[in-house]
């Protein structure tokens, strides 16, 4: 089904006609962010964490200078990043704490995490661990009493119901029972070079699932039923797990939790030190679909009109930047200004041309723009070497996104 989109508030309109102003000099195809919006944003996810730590997801964001941004703010501390070395580059850039947040097989990447015994003992970089096989590379890498390495352990969040034999979430770790958790965790405490120091659980199906589908109340409201169900069924298992592992391997430096979609229910788990978030700064098209909170808009990218094939259509440069997941036309980029347009169900987004119909095509000059925005948030980067940061109706600055500093993790 295609996505419908809301109808623009004179807000949009008037953040439209700031971009304008602000990138007249600019020459598409680009990318901006708009920074009163960014930081909007960054308070609202505050707010909504309701004091306890954020930790920011970098693969939400992929630009350094954004990621100094959100840093600086009061509550945001340490960065989740994708990749070990991603971690790695950004410890080597200054960042004092960071997460990998998927388990590694990178022999070479490992083989530095142990040999710049400064990263690995300060507590830089952790990695993601769910099975003895990720104990076995990190030894195999050299990792000893002298040289340990920081693991973090990470739980299965997704919902298991009717004895197993139904399961909602995210296919991720394999630990879902504590005991399972708490099994590997002692016998990464037995290992000398490895140094247990945090838990994970990430809850995709209440984090990443938009609880208001357009169009669809009734779908909705199962969703935001499930939501609540796993939520509740998660509370118990992963303070139980929390105390199981701390029992083998002794106090955990972190508990993390949660993402942008689910902050106020992870943030307010007792045994939950701090929660993940990055996706929420952006605010791509994905998070229009939720009930409970709505963030401003903050990332576009304008591509030009290059051509006119008859009435009511016009076909912009490029724009086959479909976000991933599971196929389907929820992935595809979302037309945005000026309002009127959408996609061609027929070639929807394409890496060569993007035609776009509706009534506001033939208001449209060879030439002009037209302003759209990705479904995810961090992957737009990859398609862009540097961000145009706008403040009111002014460029501020351009900066590098991780593509423009050379570097593509994943």
């Amino acid at each position: 089904m295609r996505p419908v989109p809301d109808r623009p508030t004179p807000s949009d309109l008037d953040r439209h006609d700031r971009l304008e102003r602000a990138t007249a000099h600019l020459d598409a195809p680009f990318a901006v962010v708009d920074l009163d919006a960014f930081d909007a944003n960054a308070g609202d996810l505050r707010r909504r964490a309701g004091g306890t730590t954020i930790r920011a997801a970098s693969k939400s964001i992929r630009c350094r200078a954004l990621l100094d941004r959100v840093l600086a703010e009061d509550g945001v501390s340490g960065v989740l990043a994708l990749t070990l070395p991603e971690a790695l580059w950004l410890a080597d850039h200054g960042a004092a704490d960071v997460v990998v947040a998927y388990p590694t097989v990178d022999r070479a990447a490992l083989r530095r995490l142990v040999a710049d015994h400064h990263v690995g003992t300060a507590g830089h970089v952790t990695v993601m661990v769910d099975a003895v096989e990720h104990l076995d590379r990190i030894e195999a890498a050299g990792a000893d009493a002298d040289r340990p390495v920081r693991v973090c352990l990470d739980l299965d969040a997704g919902l298991r119901l009717a004895g197993g034999r139904v399961r909602i979430g995210a296919r991720r770790s394999p630990l879902h029972a504590p005991d399972d958790v708490a099994a590997l965790a002692a016998e990464a405490a037995r290992r000398p070079g490895i140094h247990v120091d945090g838990l994970m659980a990430y809850e995709a199906q209440i984090a990443g699932v938009g609880n208001r589908p357009p169009g669809r109340p009734w779908y909705g409201r199962a969703i935001r039923a499930m939501q609540a169900l796993s939520a509740a069924e998660l509370r118990r298992r992963r303070a139980t797990t929390v105390r199981a592992v701390e029992a083998v391997a002794g106090p955990l430096r972190f508990v993390n939790a949660g993402g942008t979609g689910s902050l106020e229910r992870s943030g307010a788990e007792a045994c939950v030190t701090e929660v993940a978030a990055g996706s929420g700064l952006l605010a791509p098209a994905l998070f229009d679909t939720y009930a409970h909170f709505r963030p401003t808009p903050a990332a576009f990218f304008a591509l030009p009109v290059v051509r006119r094939p008859g009435p009511g259509v016009v076909t912009l440069l490029g724009g086959g930047y479909v976000a991933s997941g599971a196929a389907g036309p929820d992935r595809l980029p979302r037309p945005t200004y000026p309002p009127g347009l959408e996609l061609d169900g027929q070639e929807g987004a394409g890496e060569a041309q993007t035609p776009v119909l509706g009534p506001a095509a033939d208001r449209l000059a060879i030439g002009d723009r037209v302003w759209l925005r990705h479904v995810k948030a961090g992957e737009l980067c990859e398609r862009f070497g540097e961000l145009h940061l706008v403040a009111g109706d002014r460029v501020v600055g351009s900066v590098p996104t991780y593509r423009g500093e050379g570097m593509t993790f994943l």
